[in-house]
């Protein structure tokens, strides 16, 4: 029998926020005998054409990847998926039409779901394919697990020196603040009149004005309250880390005479949460991210909404809605006489929204789901030769486009903006982390990154694929042998 293992393929569109825990599970796959490609969407789709067969991991099933993903399906590939942004997500029946779309969940063959919470959302879906659906986790939260965390210790303890005692502040409002204006959720048409931008493809123009309306409120009191939080705590250092897609300057320039409040926007997130006394932020991932840290957070609420609020977020925070009570509340942190929520409610959130807070890692169960359905032996089927030229004849001018946006220094598609969301980074840079890894988990000895082209890497094991190429001759010479495997699914 002869065994030809997917290629697992794995995109990351916000470096900083991604990366690590990609990585991770691609080193994971690796491990197990999967050949992975690991680097930037924009240039993983420019490569596609020239990958292996194998599985592509979607994060989102919007309409707007439908074109994408069905190129890469009419390359030969299957897709699997998770939502990135669905762990944090608002009170509307809108979130189905801006995240998810009919036509896209067609072309997907498994889904991956945060928590029991995320899958009943997806399996809710009027639209959902019936593609099967499996609760494991995401590898993000792998990194926050108590084996996993020394490997950010080195980031932590240059925090720590950096900085000392700081108060981090995180902001979330791409949807008013975006790095690429026209990405702002409301746009003018050339009468004037207000119109949905692309970001939000799917929102009624009712509710992406209110939704527009109620961050911008946010964001303005945010504006208001941050240059007091310096004569508030001066003996603290502030540091302002915005969401990856927002644009950085507005908050420069607003700090600009501040010299205790620094804007910065480096590396994973977790590091700085590890490092920080106290989180403060308004419906941010991150204070989901700091609570099973163990990181008190704060969340600033001067308005409040049931359709428009991230209540996840908020509801792992200590709520404050005037400037007097964040300031309370970040001193009673400060001072040691306030924590973290209380352990009910933590417990109650996790059991609801994140699988794999313990037992094997998430990135372990998305591949114990990947060997069960087969594709540790086999890669999809060969498409037709007339559809695979089609595909790639449409693939190319989408490339070709795409490379020309990128000198738009405006456009969604410009190099600026691929190299806010993702910087450079190198196999030499990959494979420490790799090694990091390793150190912490006892694994991963013979996972190595290799430059493949610009921004993408293949990450492999080739004493893992050796192995797992001599255990499948054994098994298919072996007539009575049969391996069964219990996955967690809906």
């Amino acid at each position: 029998m002869t065994f030809s293992p997917s290629t697992f393929i794995i995109p990351v569109e916000n470096q900083v926020r991604e990366l690590d825990a990609k990585l991770l599970l691609a080193c994971a796959a690796a491990e197990r005998g999967f050949p992975v490609v690991l680097g930037s969407r924009t240039y993983v789709n420019f490569v596609m054409p020239s990958l292996p067969r194998g599985l592509f991991l979607a994060k989102s099933m919007r309409s707007l990847s439908k074109l994408s993903l069905n190129l890469i399906h009419g390359f030969g590939h299957d897709i699997v998926a998770w939502d990135e942004e669905s762990l944090v997500r608002y009170n509307s029946p809108e979130y189905y039409d801006w995240r998810y779309s009919e036509d896209t969940f067609k072309v997907i063959d498994r889904v991956f779901a945060w928590g029991a919470d995320d899958a009943e959302f997806f399996a809710s879906y009027p639209g959902y394919s019936g593609a099967p659906l499996h609760v494991t986790g995401n590898p993000r939260i792998d990194l926050l697990r108590p084996e996993l965390r020394g490997y950010f210790a080195p980031e932590v303890a240059a925090l720590k020196q950096r900085y000392g005692d700081f108060i981090l502040v995180n902001t979330n409002f791409s949807f008013v603040n975006n790095f690429v204006p026209a990405l702002n959720l409301i746009e003018r048409n050339a009468q004037g009149q207000p119109q949905v931008s692309r970001t939000g493809l799917g929102m009624s123009v009712d509710f992406a004005l209110g939704m527009a309306a109620h961050q911008q409120a946010i964001c303005d009191q945010f504006r208001a309250l941050l240059p007091l939080l310096a004569g508030w705590f001066p003996n603290h250092r502030i540091v302002l880390r915005p969401h990856p897609s927002e644009n950085h300057d507005v908050w420069r320039q607003l700090l600009a005479g501040s010299p205790q409040v620094e804007v910065a926007h480096e590396g994973n997130v977790v590091p700085w949460l590890m490092a920080a006394s106290v989180l403060l932020h308004n419906g941010c991932t991150t204070a989901v991210e700091a609570s099973v840290l163990g990181t008190p957070a704060v969340s600033y609420m001067p308005v409040t909404s049931d359709i428009y609020d991230y209540h996840l977020p908020n509801g792992l925070s200590h709520g404050a809605r005037t400037p007097e009570a964040v300031r309370e509340a970040l001193a009673e942190v400060l001072e040691g006489r306030r924590g973290s929520v209380d352990n009910a409610t933590r417990d109650r959130f996790f059991n609801r929204h994140l699988a794999a807070i313990q037992g094997p890692l998430a990135c372990d169960r998305v591949l114990d789901v990947l060997i069960a359905s087969g594709y540790a032996d086999r890669a999809p089927p060969r498409p037709a030769t007339l559809s695979w030229v089609k595909t790639w004849l449409v693939s190319q001018a989408r490339t070709a486009t795409k490379r020309i946006n990128s000198l738009r220094p405006q456009h969604r598609n410009s190099a600026a903006y691929h190299a806010h969301r993702f910087p450079g980074v190198t196999a030499s840079e990959l494979n420490a982390r790799i090694a990091r890894f390793g150190n912490e988990l006892g694994r991963f000895g013979g996972v190595r990154a290799v430059a493949h082209s610009p921004h993408v890497f293949h990450i492999h094991d080739p004493e893992a694929a050796s192995r797992l190429e001599r255990s499948r001759d054994m098994a298919s010479n072996s007539p009575s042998i049969s391996i069964h495997h219990q996955g967690i699914t809906l």
